[in-house]
């Protein structure tokens, strides 16, 4: 398995599998385009078999911390470390970009999530609640 940092368009759209929903052709060239985003794939052979994406984010008061945005592993792949080896690769470049910590969020159901997080060496903090706002259903914030 070898892991690379992804940085052209086609490449993500023929990996389209890895994530949720097919990728959009003008989030995915943003996302690429910003140096503070990073899209990791693992790759055997010639074939995507996961991802973890990680965005840098900056506070005033904190400095910077990567946030694990994604991690995805075809089921062909999975329970063979791809998604522990892509964590481990993406905390390596956090480190590398002079960030204090790394964080992610899951769902409390999530066990497979959970135990790949743990295995690449996060420890559970104090739960806490998520709020969220849907920003893309049209109703204005009151």
């Amino acid at each position: 398995m070898r892991i690379e940092r992804v940085v052209d368009a086609a490449a993500v759209h023929l990996a389209a599998d890895l994530f949720d929903a097919p990728p959009l052709a003008d989030a995915t060239e943003r996302f690429l385009t910003r140096p503070d985003h990073h899209l990791l794939f693992a790759y055997l052979g010639d074939r995507a078999v996961g991802m973890v994406s990680g965005v840098e984010m900056t506070h005033p008061d904190k400095g910077t911390e990567m946030f694990v945005y994604e991690l995805g592993v075809a089921p062909v792949a999975r329970l063979q470390g791809v998604g522990t080896a892509l964590v481990r690769a993406l905390a390596v470049i956090a480190r590398e970009r002079g960030c204090y910590g790394m964080w992610v969020a899951t769902e409390v159901d999530n066990e497979a999530a959970q135990a790949t997080y743990r295995r690449a060496g996060a420890t559970e903090e104090t739960p806490f609640l998520l709020l969220n706002w849907d920003l893309a259903g049209g109703e204005q914030p009151s």
